[in-house]
């Protein structure tokens, strides 16, 4: 496997999906599966220590359920790409798991190429969706919470740099490529301009500065 490879953990108490899920993703030589969790409080555990580039998260898990085990991934400073992989398309599932900070939404019953298809998006900064809610997303941003133009005076020259490239799809490493520093100072700045404008997800980032944008 290639030290360049992207980390991922798989988060789900089915021990046969993620049995799947782990070869089909070893068939890929840039992916790799360095960690699993059958539960919210272990995939919170690992995901603080390892901080993977990405986090496949079931919703409907026994005990915790995959909302509140983002939540708490987001609240620990976690910054890796989460993408929920669930068989719920509730419109309240969906905007609930993006305002919690979930960079994507995908249901189980998608093709395996296409599913390894948008691991691959999402690595790259982007947000994934499975088609089914898409409508349910376009809905919400349409009609967007709207936050103070004026917490973007807040933000630092860099970290508004990087806002800038968040709302443009790119992933940390690619900032980080761009700006010239370490994925990790990245991450660091990713962290507090997050909390700056009391957001809890790069998408949300996104969106809100795109919307400034707009308005200006």
């Amino acid at each position: 496997m290639s030290s360049t490879a992207a980390s991922i953990m798989l988060v789900d108490d089915h021990p046969l999906l993620r049995k799947g899920l782990r070869q089909l993703i070893s068939m890929d030589d840039e992916l790799e599966v360095i960690a699993e969790a059958s539960n919210g409080a272990d995939a919170i555990t690992q995901g603080v220590e390892l901080d993977p580039d990405l986090i496949l998260l079931d919703l409907n898990m026994q005990g915790m359920n995959g909302l509140e085990t983002l939540r708490h991934l987001r609240d620990q400073g976690v910054t890796s790409r989460i993408v929920m992989l669930t068989v719920s398309d509730a419109d309240e599932d969906v905007l609930q798991a993006i305002s919690l900070g979930a960079d994507g939404y995908l249901l189980k019953d998608m093709e395996p190429e296409e599913l390894l298809d948008q691991i691959k998006r999402a690595l790259n900064g982007k947000m994934v969706l499975s088609e089914a809610v898409t409508q349910i997303l376009a809905t919400a941003i349409r009609n967007p919470n709207n936050k103070s133009s004026g917490e973007i005076d807040a933000l630092t020259q860099r970290e508004l740099e990087i806002l800038k490239l968040i709302a443009k799809g790119l992933s940390n490493k690619l900032i980080a490529r761009e700006l010239d520093i370490s994925d990790g100072t990245v991450k660091v700045h990713v962290k507090h301009l997050l909390k700056k404008l009391h957001l809890r997800s790069r998408v949300e980032a996104a969106v809100w500065m795109i919307n400034q944008q707009t308005q200006e």
